[in-house]
């Protein structure tokens, strides 16, 4: 789970949730009006007003279900791939509870005689709820990320005691291997630490490893970070994502396929990067 990945809207939900949970505790009924006549009446009557803990159907069916709905619709959107229940994707799951929790609580203010401060706040923060939960991927102003990217920190190469797979300053061994883009080569078979180079062979070398003109430049990896969170989808053209880059991780880019990048994970597993921009190269 990438909580990187949430959203402003996530937040709305997160928000009007805790809210609603709140609500939970308030008088579902208003008071009688004891002013004037009336005083001594109330006095000697009991006008204790319950809340949604002493009505069970009340509390399953608006507040305690407009809380999970708006959990599973967290969840979800924080999970690399989507998870399905009874053939129905997990979010949208979510996004019907949240509904249904909405509608519940508009009728029981409806029928309510005197509503009470748990209903009315109820029903906001059901509405609210309910009105995140759709509209989160649809509206723009929703979208950006609800925290913000930690910006990756280059290190000078090689710094650290090992750095390990996924940072640009890992040392590399294998001379041309795969890894970070010019790591440290290993002196070839036959020629000693230090000795020094013809420079007939320099010569000759670095004009052999010029390009021929009109000819692309040989891709060379190497290593990225994303400035918020995308999905990596799997080379074989499937729609579904297999992985979620986050930002603040360095990624490998192994290959290159027009606009897109064949990235490589921590775990291995490798994808094709189709949104590109803004990414931070190491």
């Amino acid at each position: 789970m990438n909580i990187r990945s949430l959203t402003r809207g996530d937040g709305v939900v997160i928000g009007a949730a805790v809210l609603l949970f709140i609500a939970s505790f308030l008088d579902l009924t208003g008071g009688p009006d004891c002013s004037g006549p009336y005083a001594k009446f109330c006095e000697a009557q009991d006008y204790s007003s319950s809340n949604a803990w002493d009505a069970l159907s009340t509390l399953m069916s608006m507040y305690l279900a407009g809380v999970i709905g708006a959990a599973i619709v967290v969840i979800s959107r924080a999970l690399p791939q989507p998870r399905k229940v009874a053939g129905l994707d997990l979010g949208q799951f979510g996004v019907a509870l949240t509904i249904f929790a909405a509608w519940t609580a508009f009728w029981s203010i409806i029928d309510a005689n005197s509503a009470g401060a748990g209903l009315i706040i109820g029903l906001i923060a059901a509405l609210i709820l309910a009105a995140g939960a759709v509209a989160g991927p649809l509206v723009p102003a929703l979208q950006p990320a609800l925290i913000g990217a930690p910006k990756p920190q280059a290190a000078p190469y090689g710094a650290g005691p090992n750095p390990g797979y996924g940072y640009p300053g890992a040392q590399q061994q294998a001379s041309g291997g795969y890894g970070y883009p010019g790591g440290q080569q290993q002196p070839q078979a036959g020629q000693t630490h230090g000795q020094q180079v013809p420079a007939e062979a320099t010569a000759g070398g670095a004009a052999g490893a010029t390009p021929a003109a009109g000819t692309a430049p040989e891709f060379a990896p190497f290593w990225f970070a994303v400035p918020v969170a995308r999905p990596l989808y799997g080379e074989d053209g499937s729609p579904s994502p297999i992985a979620e880059l986050a930002p603040g991780t360095w990624y490998l880019a192994v290959e290159q396929r027009g606009q897109a990048l064949i990235a490589q994970t921590q775990d291995g597993r490798r994808g094709v990067l189709q949104d590109t921009t803004g990414i931070q190269r190491g």
